[in-house]
This record gives structure tokens, sequence and C-alpha cells, in this order.
């Protein structure tokens, strides 16, 4: 699998990674998913300590037992449940960043995570005191790199000014384009990379699945018709699933495309357009004329 770097750290990612949130709570099963993609080239694994209560990170540390060197390790951080009270209550500060950590790497069964991920984000957040955690992380040797994970492109922005993050995980598939708009340009000019989540839109743009539910922007009836038109480009050698999957690798910011996956052959299909031609300059263009190009609304 072609791999790239992960804007100016040592990290080298697969282009497709696993989004992990949604493997499930069954251990066994999980973990088989994981091993297969592991042995397919996929080697960036991405979770969060919000993700099923920590439960997740639990499954992706027993999955890599004896493999930890072939895996590049992503995490996140920002969401505390306080005993008692129901929900999450967002925590960006200092000192809650460095008292997490040390539950995420227990659950991670491993002494250091490659990639620390802020997991959200507000212009109003104590964001000096937020970065000098995840760069106290990184001088201890806890983390080799650090990011964020957001869709507010006026906290990208500060954060790309004021930190060194290396990537920013966005919403961006050919039915959320709001990213090539006021994100993906910024992060190219300074050489952070995007992690592309949500390329097939829920499944929206999987093959073999027909859609059942609309989404921002589109209604079902207008997700059936985008499908059709989609459907003329596939060929021999890329069908949907790849074909929605590529498109989000198609912009040069984005480093890697981490759809998830619940089951062994939606695992196959997202690995496999890894294999599958690079779409042109005039498919991608073709693929934004059948496409709205959303843009933010909010957050600007």
């Amino acid at each position: 699998m072609k791999k790239k770097r992960l804007g100016g750290s040592d990290l080298l990612v697969g282009e497709i990674g696993l989004g992990c949130m949604s493997l499930g709570t069954e251990m066994r099963n999980a973990v088989e998913l994981i091993h297969e993609a592991l042995e397919r080239g996929v080697n960036l694994l991405d979770t969060a300590d919000l993700y099923d209560d920590g439960r997740n990170e639990e499954i992706v540390g027993q999955a890599i037992r004896g493999r930890r060197d072939r895996v590049v390790l992503a995490t996140k951080v920002g969401n505390r449940r306080i005993p008692g009270q129901d929900g999450w209550t967002w925590d960006p500060s200092r000192q809650y960043i460095l008292s997490a950590v040390k539950e995420s790497l227990r659950r991670l069964g491993t002494d250091y995570i490659d990639l620390y991920q802020l997991h959200g984000g507000t212009l109003d957040d104590p964001i000096d005191e937020t970065i000098e955690a995840f760069e106290q992380l990184k001088r201890e040797g806890v983390i080799r790199a650090y990011g964020i994970s957001s869709i507010r492109p006026n906290v990208i922005r500060e954060y790309a000014a004021k930190s060194s993050i290396v990537s920013v995980m966005n919403s961006y598939s050919i039915v959320d384009r709001r990213a090539e708009e006021a994100v993906l340009p910024h992060l190219q000019e300074r050489g952070i990379s995007v992690i592309a989540r949500g390329p097939l839109a829920k499944g929206t743009l999987a093959a073999k699945r027909e859609p059942s539910r609309s989404l921002p922007d589109y209604d079902l009836e207008e997700i059936k018709a985008l499908r059709e038109r989609l459907q003329e480009l596939e060929s021999p050698d890329r069908n949907l699933t790849q074909l929605a999957i590529r498109y989000a690798l198609g912009h040069p910011a984005v480093a890697v495309a981490i759809p998830g996956a619940s089951s062994k052959e939606q695992l196959l299909q997202n690995i496999s357009a890894s294999q599958t031609p690079e779409l042109s300059a005039e498919e991608l263009a073709v693929i934004r004329s059948f496409s709205k190009p959303n843009i933010y609304s909010d957050h600007r």
C-alpha cells in the first residue's frame, strides 16, 4: 500500500487506514478485523477514549499485542466523563490531557501513542494551555506527534498558526466537500496533513448498499440520483466504494482516508481502493460537477 508522511513528522501511514469506531464491542470479531487490516497493509488505527466508554481502546490494545511496531496508533482526548453525571463534558485543559493520556495508555497496553489528537475544540478553549500539554507529552516521549480532529475552520486555523500539529482529521467525501473551500488549501499551504474521515458517508457511497437516510444538504432522492450518476463512472477496475475513497484521497492535502468497517467484506472493499487507479484531474472535476460544493455556514 502506498504510504505518505503525516505533516512534518516521521510517521508514515498507508493511504487507507482503519477508523475503529465502527468495529463494535465484541472483542474476538473486532480483533480479527484489525488483524486482517494489518495483514493487508493498513497501519494507521484510529480510536478514541470516547468510543464505547474506552472499550474501543481496549480492543485496539488487545489487537496490537505483539504487533505494536507495525502500527501507527492514533487516539483522541478532550471528552471527560464525570462520575455521577450523564454524558461527557468537554475538557481541553492541560491537567485533564496529562491525566487522560495515562488511562489511554493503560487501555491500549502501550507506553507511547504515535498520534494524539484533540477530539474537538472551540475558540473559547484555553488553546495555549492545550498546546502546551501536547508539547509536554511530546518532550517526554509519551506521544510522537499530535493533531486535532475538528470540522471548525476557525479552530483549525488557530492550531495551524500556533502549534506544531502534523494532522487535522476532518470529514471529507463526495457529499461533504466543505473542507475544499475552507480547510484543505490552508493546510496544504502549511504542510499539515489531512486525515479524511467518513469518505463513504456512513455507507451512503458504498457499493452494493442501498441508501436509506438523508444527509446534510442531500435528501434521500438526491442521494439516489447522485449514486446513479457516480455509478456511470464505475469500471471493472473501480466500483463505487473505491471511487468514493479515491475521491477523498484525490486532494493533495489528504494523506490518508479512514473508512470504518464492521465486517470483513466491508474492510476488504475499503482496502481494495488502494489497488485501484488514482482519479485523474478530469475525473475529479466530473465528480464535483455531479455533487454539491457545500460550504461552512458556521465557525468560519
